[in-house]
């Protein structure tokens, strides 16, 4: 059976207090909406629908994606008049799931077994069982269990605020009765609004069975409408986040403290620290240790590689058996081949470093091919930009950098060669010989240091 998927994007969100539509807001690093247009895709549907409003040029940048027709609700008079927007949009189309913008951690394992539920029905929808249900639909079954009607809080009798039993929202309708059931609709409510849910005693009333499910964690259904909300579903999915890479056996020092805001994956016997950021695709190597308070982004970090506390890695490669920090940061285009050591307040940037070669005190290598074996000491400087253009500076295997050095690109040191401490180079050096630019040292025999006068 051929499925359309339509996602309510068009609210303004007025509670988040935000000038950015309420389906922008990130969670775990990606727009509400994204979350929810990645669910959809995996359900592989024949269409994908997004009714938007509120912003809908931000948002309609920012979502991108060939597979999304999208439909704008330019009043916005209700769930069901949303719907009645995409209308056209579903044409050929046998079955619709409707989800909502603003519910982003529902998963593709509990729309799968609630399809699989109402196959048979032209209509179901996902409850669920809440200690305190205000502010939600209320589902209304008969004695033999049978859904009769949904009432929204704001309509419901005092009997029927009692009950526990809620409706999510998320409703999947056979598309030849949803056209039937939507022609139907009346706004004669509390809201002036057009209910999506008004088509449950609609189709109760000729006669059809609604079927229902519920999800496995009720933050899947759980809707964002404020930042304290927000900021709640950023736990739950950090949890879940957190809870997946202690079953691919890597140890979380605190659970609690880890953000991965991207795509995480992690080899076995591996640690993470405290207080970690994981951004865009990081790859962690088997045996992968990383400090408290990292930054990752875009990283591959191979087999027992080390990351210590307070170390910035975007962009990079560190091949294994590596070690990198405390306080070092790895820019974009950077690749430590393998055991290489990178310390604290070194600064590299689309740098290749070779195997075993260490860079451990105060310097900066950026544009830089470094051989294997080769130890730069602190406060080196590739002198990498003149004001216009980036220029590369190499340096041969085994080749030993004194602290204090400027390389001035573009500039080659050879193999073995050996730079004294604080020399400036401009030109090449040769292999294997030792290359310096001091100017001589000078001791003036009794000279005497100013004083300052007094009055």
């Amino acid at each position: 059976m051929s499925l359309a998927v339509v996602i309510l994007a068009a609210g303004k969100g007025t509670r988040m207090k935000s000038a950015l539509p309420k389906v922008l807001h990130p969670l775990a690093g990606r727009p509400l909406l994204r979350h929810v247009v990645d669910t959809a895709r995996r359900l592989d549907p024949a269409r994908i629908v997004v009714v938007y409003g509120h912003g809908g040029e931000q948002v309609r940048a920012r979502i991108r994606g060939d597979d999304i027709e999208w439909i704008e609700q330019a009043e916005q008079l209700g769930t069901g008049h949303a719907v009645q927007q995409a209308l056209p949009a579903l044409a050929g189309i046998q079955r619709t799931l409707v989800l909502y913008g603003d519910v982003p951690l529902i998963r593709e394992t509990t729309l799968r077994r609630f399809l699989d539920a109402a196959a048979t029905t032209s209509i179901g929808l996902i409850s669920q069982i809440l200690d305190d249900a205000s502010g939600y639909g209320r589902i209304v079954r008969d004695a033999s269990g049978r859904v009769r009607a949904i009432v929204e809080h704001k309509d419901a009798t005092p009997e029927q605020l009692a009950i526990r039993e809620i409706n999510t929202g998320i409703m999947t309708f056979d598309n030849p009765r949803l056209a039937e059931w939507l022609g139907g609709l009346r706004n004669d409510n509390a809201q002036g609004e057009y209910y999506l849910t008004d088509l449950v005693a609609a189709a109760v009333a000729t006669g059809e069975e609604v079927a229902t499910a519920s999800p496995d964690h009720p933050a899947e259904v759980a809707g964002v409408n404020d930042r304290a909300q927000l900021a709640a579903l950023e736990r739950v999915y950090q949890g879940w986040r957190a809870e997946a890479l202690m079953r691919d056996g890597v140890s979380l020092a605190d659970p609690a403290r880890i953000d991965v805001r991207g795509e995480l994956k992690a080899g076995q016997d591996g640690f993470i620290d405290i207080n970690c950021v994981f951004e865009g695709r990081v790859r962690l190597g088997e045996g992968v240790r990383i400090g408290p308070n990292c930054m990752l982004r875009d990283a591959e970090i191979g087999d027992g590689a080390e990351i210590l506390a307070n170390s910035h890695i975007d962009g990079a490669r560190v091949g294994p058996g590596s070690r990198v920090g405390p306080f070092a940061r790895l820019r974009p285009g950077t690749d430590l081949v393998e055991a290489a050591h990178i310390g604290n307040f070194v600064e590299l940037k689309n740098a290749h470093v070779g195997t075993g070669s260490k860079i451990n005190h105060l310097s900066y290598v950026g544009d830089a091919e470094v051989g294997s074996g080769v130890n730069i000491g602190a406060g080196v400087i590739t002198c990498n930009y003149d004001g216009a253009n980036k220029h590369r500076t190499r340096i041969g295997d085994n080749a030993f950098i004194g602290s204090d050095v400027q390389l001035i690109a573009p500039v080659e040191v050879g193999a073995g060669a050996t730079i004294g401490a604080g020399s400036t180079l401009v030109k090449d050096a040769p292999d294997g010989e030792l290359t310096l630019s001091r100017a001589r040292q000078v001791t003036v025999e009794g000279w005497k240091r100013p004083v300052k006068k007094t009055d």
